[in-house]
């Protein structure tokens, strides 16, 4: 292409500070160096984990930041030893690392790799090394992407490349929210057929979780939420019972125990929040119960020991368990096919000028996905 080994000016929304607006700028994006592919953004939503780190984060050095992870585009240039892509490939562009190499992914135990941002700068949430300049300074990446540019560079480790009939604008949802909850289900908790289940939060997280639930086979399916407004849309997901926890003037985890003989088998906490984890483990039933932690969230959690030496076993995920390289590319198969749902998480459309009302809708309950319009 005739902008590969230039640098690139193109629109992004930039968050300078915590708790602020973003502002759409024109930012500076580099050529790609060695092992980097540089990608031309075509759609991204947005996930809880961004509004965790502006609202939330503890740590100003995190910014500023071009926020966005879970986008999909096509190769615009890349750098010198990347091998498996050229320009015109559709992609992914992911914030779980995948180097085939180490001792994490050559593990079937696992979908870590030694080589992510995670290691070594989750306070920044970001590597401190970037290709986006702004106003004559640097402007890091959120999570190694920054899909809320018309342009990114990102290592191929990275990277997933797609069907090539593959819509963009739907199949982003796989980047992030949609592939941890589902796989959270199905891989990290290992949902059995005939087993019962409950899901909090109804997010889009959690709608993929209700989704992965009734896939693996699950005989009853209880979504929990404090909206109601959410239940119509668990149902299309497979959910067969709803709770709204505000209803009781007892612990919910006491109904789910009422309703199921002692508890569920399964119950994924798709919030991140502790009090909701603490419940979720709770409500399974002592013996085999497994709980799963999905929503992300960086402060502490408690329980009593007693839960656990019970026989319940508590464990979190990370992006579902999927090792990207291998999983995405089936699970956008699975969507072209029929297998998983995309579409119906999808509850609005901006341009990435309108950023700030997709923020608003999130903070507010409004929106299960908002999809940005970034490449016009």
């Amino acid at each position: 292409m005739a902008t590969a080994g230039k640098v690139i000016k193109c629109r992004a929304a930039v968050a300078w500070e915590p708790n602020a607006p973003l502002v759409i700028e024109e930012i500076e994006v580099g050529p790609p160096h060695e092992g980097e592919i540089r990608i031309k953004i075509v759609a991204s939503s947005l996930c809880h984990t961004e509004m965790f780190h502006l609202f939330e984060g503890k740590d100003k050095r995190g910014f500023p930041t071009v926020l966005g992870h879970e986008g999909a585009g096509v190769v615009e240039s890349v750098g010198p030893g990347v091998p498996d892509f050229k320009p015109g490939d559709k992609v992914i562009p992911s914030s779980v690392a995948h180097c085939g190499e180490c001792r994490f992914c050559k593990s079937p135990k696992t979908n870590l790799c030694e080589r992510s941002w995670v290691n070594y700068h989750v306070d920044l949430m970001s590597y401190p090394t970037t290709r986006f300049t702004c106003r004559g300074q640097p402007i890091l990446q959120f999570t190694s992407t920054g899909t809320f540019s018309e342009y990114i560079v990102i290592n191929q480790i990275y990277v997933v490349k797609i069907d090539d009939d593959a819509p963009l604008d739907r199949v982003c949802l796989l980047g992030c929210g949609v592939t941890t909850g589902y796989g959270a289900a199905v891989n990290t908790a290992g949902v059995t057929p005939g087993s019962v289940c409950a899901v909090f939060g109804l997010g889009a997280v959690g709608l993929a979780a209700v989704m992965g639930c009734k896939n693996a086979g699950a005989s009853r399916i209880f979504a929990v939420d404090i909206n109601e407004q959410k239940f119509e849309k668990a149902k299309v997901f497979g959910a067969t019972d709803f709770l709204n926890p505000k209803a009781y003037d007892k612990p919910i985890s006491e109904v789910l125990a009422e309703l199921t003989n002692g508890g569920v088998d399964f119950s994924l906490e798709c919030v991140g929040n502790p009090e909701v984890s603490r419940a979720a483990l709770e409500s399974c039933i002592k013996g085999w119960g497994v709980s799963v932690l999905v929503g992300y969230t960086d402060v502490d959690f408690s329980a009593r020991p007693i839960q656990l030496i019970s026989g319940k076993t508590w464990k979190g995920t990370l992006v579902g368990g999927y090792k990207i390289k291998d999983s995405l590319p089936k699970l956008v198969n699975d969507y072209m096919t029929g297998k998983i749902m995309l579409d119906e998480f999808i509850t609005h459309r901006m341009d990435l000028e309108q950023i700030n009302d997709a923020i608003n809708l999130m903070k507010t309950g409004q929106c299960i996905r908002c999809i940005l319009n970034i490449s016009k």
